[in-house]
């Protein structure tokens, strides 16, 4: 019979393994249920729709550039008795502050989209928090209200993005349905696209500046209220406490999932 002899020094390292094994698994738990990653600090996830079983949708526009299209969009949005969020970068608030106020006027949510819409993985916290604050103060300046969304530009994100943003106050808001309307798709394939996904509980991204927006809007909000939806604001779909963040981004309310 043989024995098995280990060094002292080769039983250290091998215990030092265990041990920093042991260590990721308590630091690094990757927040979703049943995943637990050893390799990877935990992935801070936006909100890109709600489990809900209310027939709610959140129609939502990004306003950088022009706003040649938006009394047009304001007046579908108005004739279907829907309510929309615009997230708006600092740039266009600048440009067109009595739109500002009509949007806000109108009963629709006003969000932030950063103040330059710069590629925001590449800024540091100091420059995120600038890019946000520095809008905010410019919309609440025009209609009085405070700014608690904030959505990335070219929905780029990274978990100190999302980490900075939360410490603000802010929501942050991504999307499950894209119209890609800044694409310049037609009408009908846009609603090709928005309509077989649209659910309960999803947050559709349109542009206001889309060349065929305004075309398609009237066949997506006459259609989804047609199946029993109802057109509300992001702050009004989402859940303010007692929820998680699963790992697609469904914001889910935690007591649902309660055993």
């Amino acid at each position: 019979m043989h024995m098995f002899f280990i060094s002292w020094d080769r039983f250290i390292k091998v215990c030092a393994v265990f041990i920093l094994v042991g260590i990721s698994l308590i630091y690094y738990n990757g927040g979703y249920p049943g995943n637990i990653s050893v390799f990877a600090p935990q992935r801070e996830l936006p909100i890109y729709n709600v489990e809900t079983k209310e027939k709610n949708v959140a129609i939502t526009f990004d306003a950088s550039w022009g706003a040649e299209n938006t009394q047009k969009i304001l007046d579908i949005l108005d004739k279907y008795d829907a309510k929309a969020t615009f997230f708006l970068v600092g740039i266009w608030v600048d440009d067109y502050p009595d739109m500002v106020k009509q949007i806000s006027a109108a009963g629709h949510e006003i969000g932030n989209h950063s103040s330059t819409h710069p590629h925001m993985n590449s800024l540091s916290e100091a420059e995120i928090e600038k890019e946000l604050s520095t809008t905010s103060e410019k919309i609440k300046k025009l209609t009085g209200k405070d700014v608690r969304l904030f959505r990335p530009p070219y929905g780029e994100y990274n978990n100190r993005v999302v980490v900075t943003a939360r410490s603000l106050g802010y929501q942050v808001i991504q999307w499950d349905v894209d119209s890609l309307d800044w694409k310049d798709l037609s009408a009908d394939v846009m609603a090709q696209r928005i309509l077989p996904k649209a659910k309960e509980g999803s947050i559709i991204l349109f542009h206001n500046d889309g060349k065929y927006t305004p075309e398609v809007l009237p066949t997506i909000l006459g259609e989804l209220k047609s199946r029993g939806y109802k057109f509300v604001r992001v702050s009004d779909l989402i859940y303010k406490d007692n929820y998680y963040i699963d790992h697609k981004g469904t914001q889910i309310l935690q007591s649902d999932n309660l055993q």
